[in-house]
């Protein structure tokens, strides 16, 4: 088994914080994910998360018009520019403080970056404008006395419009010209929420907090405004400073060119204000803005909820309409200018954080942070083009469908999710439990899941009809902890936390069958064997036992094995022969099922790390022997167990050796609390350390740092402390060609990338895909397979399989050797995914299969579920083109009937019109033959009396 896994995609996280944008074709959006940025295919339905990773939250992010390039900052000012056809970071740049807003220019030779309140104008770096040196500073704006909120950029890239915080708009010029330099506007009583101005024009509409809109008309268009002949410092000053700084590194040198151009800045703000006032009595043309009006947006739903605040705005330039988002998770959209209301709808009681238009004016996103809510809305036919939600606390349990296609997700907050692994999205949520689900697991048909919570019940869902057809209840009420399905999947047992048996019910009649009873203390996990031929069941509990129980026969057989610690997962092997046992010290131990011997000890509490809380008052080295494995999984084939716990790593371990194989670490989002060793030293003070003082608010309410004594996960009170980083499961996927995990960011999915993984089989020195390409030209497809097979490189595989005539292929399947078979059904069940030639690969499966299927051992249990998933997810496309399609089909095939009808009856009337042509132009001739020979009759009976009477 090979450990080349790489992250592949994030799922049960759509949005965290920041603002949202939309790819130049406007079928995709990109939204912020934490440290991580996902973006959302909406054309393909599909998701993908960037593999690029920040060391804290994104807060804004933004494309350029070409789409090729994105810069990310994040919490602390750490900018990242970013190639997206190659999706990796190509530069970083450090700002002092944070960013609250970025900005390309349309034509994409600018970007600008909002901090505090300045406004720093880069070169984009591109061949748009030949600089290739990114973060090259132009110019920089003053904005008002507050913090900047917004900025928009004219049509033609030449003006800047910057709202503040201080409610103040101020319209800015990237050259400086004769009758131009900045202009102020005021005239809204609450923070500006955005400015936008108008198409192939200077006029602006501002829209305030308070739900204030005003439309600004500019006297000036901008052909009319001309430039200086000196426009930024002289070429000798920067010069200078090139020299000046030299030594000094990049961000140094932006730094210091901030500070020269900020003051230079200032020094002609009073300048610039004393020439406009000359300038407009002097011009005949001044430069000034009109306001046309003030509107009060949703005023009349706003006069109920008084507190109702206006926290988003986005405008449409082609289409002239605009969308206000409000506090109460209500949005609206106007058509302007005459601010007409032609939409209105509420989509949550949170508010929403973010709202932005596509390119073309047909779709609005919109999100909220509250609950992780993304949705993108087509207005025009009121439809969710998507609608997705993420658990609104963490994830506590997953599990994997039994073909990989799934993956079901509790949490919390109550909820079960399922999500495709394909395209990433959740397509069902169920929402029947009243407190945290605590397990889930997929029967074998793949018909139905079963959860267990804190509510009492443990529910049985249908995944065809998506309903809940099955809930069971204890007698006395109970807390379940853990849930678990047998083989067949008639059985479900579930584990009481605060009362401590263990229940047994029939899944088909509903009713309790048995009340295990046994251990001691609140029971932890509880496992079937995976064998169809065996009832075994394995219980793991606090009391420090592990029970082994025949649970068909009778609930009082059982085998108990002391584990020396308080049991915090069991997990059974495939062949369920072995039962793999986590412990609070930190141990993994191996038990033989049968004889109920210990067979194998991993001690793994040094390799989970540990790391140190902002409010520890001890060290990470402390605080790391008390780590323990909270859940485990073994692998598809058996050889290794996958680990992990309140930490940021996950572990993998060789069972029969005990060692670890490798470590991978889910997160370097430092905006998590844990992950740290050491304590900052600007965190301490006289006083000791800071984190541990709490920080109240005048009235002695509101936001508290610190978190509620004993909180171990989330706290449900509106406290403002960091979530700590750890992981509440781990699975396996049946194929064993990834592995998920559920953290605090959400559902980490690692893959195994095999298109860059060298992994040969038996390969020799004449085996080269020169020898291979060789072979396919002399149509020896045998000998060109085998060495593809060997060299173990998809694309040759997949040129030498479609290279081979349809009709040889059973002959082919024929010659290969059972190892040679395995790996080729493995290729096969990859290439399904993705090729078009369909039935020509199913063709190969067939006769793989068919020829080597009925020896024991050949084919792998993970290759059959690699397949079965490839497969299932052909079907499921299928199913729904023909599902979409079949009523046309109907039609047209309806209409050729009918043509079929029409053109045979046009055909019988063409062939009786001949008919009767034909049988008319016959009688004729029969007609004239029959005077002819009438006529020649008379004439041989005229000449016959003639003859007669002449003998006479």
């Amino acid at each position: 088994m090979k450990f080349s896994y790489k992250f592949s995609n994030l799922l049960g996280t759509i949005y965290r914080n920041g603002n949202l944008i939309f790819t130049p074709d406007g079928n995709s959006v990109i939204s912020p994910v934490g440290n991580r940025i996902t973006v959302y295919d909406l054309k393909n339905n599909k998701s993908r998360t960037l593999s690029l990773e920040s060391r804290y939250n994104y807060t804004n992010i933004d494309l350029s018009p070409d789409g090729s390039l994105m810069i990310a900052v994040n919490e602390q000012g750490d900018a990242h520019l970013i190639s997206m056809v190659s999706c990796t970071v190509i530069h970083r740049h450090k700002f002092q403080t944070g960013v609250q807003c970025i900005k390309f220019s349309p034509d994409g030779s600018y970007f600008a970056v909002a901090r505090e309140n300045l406004v720093l104008v880069f070169s984009a770096p591109g061949e748009i404008t030949g600089e290739y040196n990114p973060f090259v500073l132009k110019r920089s704006f003053l904005g008002g006395y507050d913090e900047i909120t917004w900025m928009d950029w004219s049509t033609d890239s030449k003006f800047l419009a910057i709202g503040c915080r201080d409610s103040s708009t101020k319209v800015c010029g990237m050259r400086r010209t004769r009758n131009f330099r900045t202009y102020n506007l005021s005239g809204h009583t609450d923070a500006i929420v955005s400015c936008f101005f108008e198409a192939n024009s200077l006029d602006l509409n501002t829209v305030s907090k308070n739900g204030q809109l005003c439309l600004w008309e500019c006297s000036m268009e901008p052909s009319d405004l001309m430039d200086d002949d000196q426009t930024g410092p002289p070429v000798h000053k920067r010069k200078a400073l090139k020299k000046e700084s030299e030594s000094e590194s990049e961000d140094d040198v932006d730094n210091n060119v901030e500070k020269q151009t900020v003051k230079k800045e200032l020094e002609t703000v009073g300048e610039d204000q004393n020439e406009l006032k000359d300038e407009g009595i002097k011009k005949s043309h001044p430069f000034f803005y009109k306001k046309l009006g003030r509107h009060y947006l949703a005023n009349e739903p706003r006069k109920e909820k008084r507190d109702a605040l206006l926290t988003a705005a986005n405008y449409n330039r082609s289409t002239k309409i605009l969308v206000v988002a409000f506090s109460t998770g209500a949005f609206y959209l106007y058509e302007l200018p005459d601010v007409n209301m032609i939409h209105s709808l509420s989509i949550s009681d949170y508010p929403i954080s973010a709202a932005v238009f596509n390119c073309t004016g047909d779709w609005v996103a919109l999100a909220s942070k509250e609950i992780g809510q993304l949705l993108v809305w087509e207005w025009q036919s009121e439809q969710y083009i998507m609608k997705q939600q993420g658990h609104s606390s963490e994830m506590s349990c997953i599990a994997y469908s039994p073909d990989g296609q799934y993956i079901v997700t509790g949490g919390e907050d109550s909820k079960v999710k399922l999500w495709n692994t394909q395209s990433s999205f959740c397509f069902v949520t169920f929402s029947e439990h009243t407190s945290g689900v605590t397990g889930v697991q997929f029967s074998r048909n793949k018909k139905f899941l079963v959860s267990s919570s804190l509510d009492g019940t443990v529910r049985a869902f249908d995944i065809i009809r998506y309903r809940n057809f099955r809930t069971f209840t204890s007698p006395t009420p109970a807390q379940f902890a853990c849930v678990a399905l047998d083989y067949s999947g008639e059985l479900v047992v579930a584990g009481g936390q605060d009362v401590f048996e263990i229940y047994l019910w029939s899944i088909k009649t509903g009713k309790l069958l048995e009340v295990i009873s046994g251990h001691e203390g609140p029971v932890t996990s509880v496992a079937f064997s995976p064998v169809g031929t065996s009832s075994t069941l394995i219980s793991g509990s606090w009391d420090k036992t592990v029970k082994i129980w025949n649970c068909l026969e009778s609930n009082s057989e059982h085998e108990t094995i002391d584990a020396l610690s308080d049991v915090t997962c069991v997990a059974f092997s495939p062949s369920g022969e072995e039962v793999a046992v986590a412990t609070l010290v930190g141990n993994i131990i191996i038990f033989d099922v049968k004889s109920a011997t210990q067979v194998v000890t991993i001690e793994g509490r040094d390799d989970l790390g540990g790391g140190r809380l902002e409010t520890d008052v001890v060290t990470a080295k402390k605080n790391a022997q008390s780590n323990y494995f909270s859940t485990i999984e073994y692998s598809a084939d058996g050889e290794c167990i996958l680990a992990a716990g309140k930490s940021a790593n996950i572990c993998i371990y060789h069972v029969r050796e005990a060692i670890l194989l490798k470590k991978f670490q889910i997160t370097q989002n430092h905006s998590l609390d844990g992950l740290n060793e050491f304590i900052s030293r600007k965190h301490l003070s006289e006083f000791g350390n800071m984190a541990l003082v709490e920080q109240r608010e005048e009235f002695e309410g509101g936001n508290v740092a610190i978190r509620l004594p004993g909180v171990r996960r989330g706290d449900m009170s509106s406290r403002r402390f960091q979530p700590e980083v750890r992981i509440f499961a781990v699975r396996f996927s049946p194929t064993g060609q990834a592995f998920a995990a559920a953290g605090t960011e959400g559902l980490c999915i690692y893959a195994l990338d095999k298109g860059v993984v060298f992994d040969p089989f038996d390969l020799t020195l004449e085996v080269t895909p020169k020898a291979a390409h060789e072979a396919l030209k002399t149509r020896d497809f045998t000998k060109a397979l085998i060495m593809s097979l060997k060299l173990n490189e998809p694309n040759l595989v997949t040129l030498v399989l479609e290279r081979v005539p349809y009709r040889d292929i059973e002959l082919l399947c024929a010659d290969l050797s059972p190892d040679f078979a395995q790996r080729l059904l493995q290729q096969l069940a990859r290439l399904l995914q993705s090729s078009p030639h369909i039935e020509f690969y199913l063709q190969w499966c067939c006769c793989l299969l068919t020829t080597h299927g009925n020896r024991d051992g050949v084919f792998q249990h993970t290759a059959l579920l690699a397949l079965h998933e490839s497969l299932s997810h052909k079907y499921e496309m299928l199913n729904k083109i023909c599902d979409y399609n079949k009523y046309t089909l109907r039609v047209l095939l309806e209409r050729s009937d009918k043509l079929k009808d029409m053109k045979k009856s046009e055909d019988n009337a063409q062939n009786e019109d001949s008919d009767s042509e034909m049988l008319l132009i016959s009688r004729q001739e029969d007609e004239a033959l029959e005077a002819d020979f009438s006529e020649q009759s008379e004439e041989e009976t005229d000449e016959d009396n003639e003859e007669d009477d002449d003998a006479a």
